[in-house]
Order: C-alpha cells, then structure tokens, then sequence
C-alpha cells in the first residue's frame, strides 16, 4: 500500500476532526503490517492540521519527510540524559511531535518510564558499617544484652505527601536500575511521634496529640 493513499486518509480523518491517535488506530486496523509508523502518522496529521494541503513528501517545505534523524535522536538523547524526569509535557519539541519524541525514546534508545520505590530511608556505607561493627561487638560480648533492652525515641517532623506514581517517574533504559525515592514533599503541619522498640520490632508507637506538651507525666500516661 502506497504512503500516498495513507497521507489521504490521515488527511480525511484530520477534516473529519478525528484525534490523531483515532487515526493512528484506523490505519494500524486497516494496514495492518503496512501502515504508516505512529511519528509518521502524528506528524503528517499535525502538518494537515496546521493547513498544509499537499500529499507527496518531495513537495511539501519546511519539515523533512522524517523526524528521526541522527541529529534529532541525539538532541533527545541530550535532554533524556540531563532531565531523567519522564514527563513528555514539559520536553521542547524539537520542531517534531510528541509522538515522534516518543517513538525515539522508546525505538532508537530503547528507554522508558520507571516509577521510583519509596524505601524508609538511604544510609551511607559509612553509616551501614559503623551499625553493624557496634552490633556484632554487643552481640559477641553478652548474647541476651540486645534482647532485653526496650528502648524510646521521640522525633518532630514534617507530614509528608509523596509524589504520584507519574510525577516520581524517570526516563531509564532496559539495563537501568530500579530507582529509589527516600525523598518527599513536606507539607506546612508538623506532627510529633513517640515509638518503643525492642531488638526484633516496633513494641508501641503513639502520635502526640497537637498542643500537647510532652512532659514527665505525659510519658508515664502512654506507659
């Protein structure tokens, strides 16, 4: 099947004031193997849409007849590799579609979106290693010493709402790893947490109400 006869009904779709993705569907039903690649498909229905009347690709002025260039994959390369954030909203154009965009990330560098796991928090190696070098010497002196402390910990802090699942995801490639995400968005409210832990988990844990002072008092009532 001739691209001439798909740029026909690419353009009779955009007078029907069908989407571009409608479009797209219709020429993958009907052409099946054939049809015109999706950045074709969305560029030539932007180019109809903006008034453009002409069907032959050697007629047509100002946009080559592919968006996938060498120089253009390497330019959406640059900005995947300085701006990892995956939202295609905010990426420059280029010149070319979005779809086109799309189609050089996912076809040509073969990337993609990876939404971020939220973990507790990250320590550093440092941090890791002084942990474990203060609980093996505990341990290897007195094996009971661990289990039969009960401590407390009080901590301020912010309330915090994380990111959705779209605003926390980055543009990765196949070898990528899994990102992590210990970072949140504070909100304005602060909220105070008094916790009771033993060796192997969380004994108690109580949210001090607002306005409550915590005193001697207060303690021996979450007792």
């Amino acid at each position: 099947m001739s691209q001439f006869e798909q740029h026909v009904k690419i353009k009779f779709m955009c007078k029907l004031g069908k989407s571009a993705s409608e479009t797209q569907s219709a020429l993958q039903q009907v052409y099946s193997d054939t049809a015109l690649k999706k950045s074709a498909v969305y560029d030539w229905f932007s180019w109809f849409k903006n008034g453009q009347e002409t069907l032959e690709d050697d007629k047509r002025s100002g946009r080559p007849s592919t968006s996938r260039t060498e120089e253009m994959i390497e330019k959406v390369q640059c900005y995947a590799a300085n701006f990892k954030k995956g939202n295609l909203r905010h990426c420059p154009k280029f010149g070319i579609s979005h779809g086109s965009i799309h189609a050089i990330l996912s076809d040509d560098l073969k990337m993609r979106c990876v939404s971020a796991k939220f973990v507790l928090r990250q320590l550093t190696m440092d941090q890791m290693e002084c942990r474990m070098m203060v609980l093996f010497d505990k341990s290897t002196q007195d094996l009971t010493f661990l289990k039969n402390i009960v401590t407390s910990d009080e901590s301020l802090g912010f309330a915090y709402n994380p990111e959705t699942k779209m605003q926390s995801s980055e543009l990765h490639t196949a070898s990528s790893p899994q990102p992590k995400k210990p970072h949140l968005i504070r909100s304005k409210d602060k909220v105070m947490l008094i916790a009771f832990f033993d060796i192997d988990s969380l004994v108690y844990h109580e949210f001090v109400p607002p306005g409550q002072t915590v005193t001697g008092h207060f303690y021996v009532q979450v007792l």
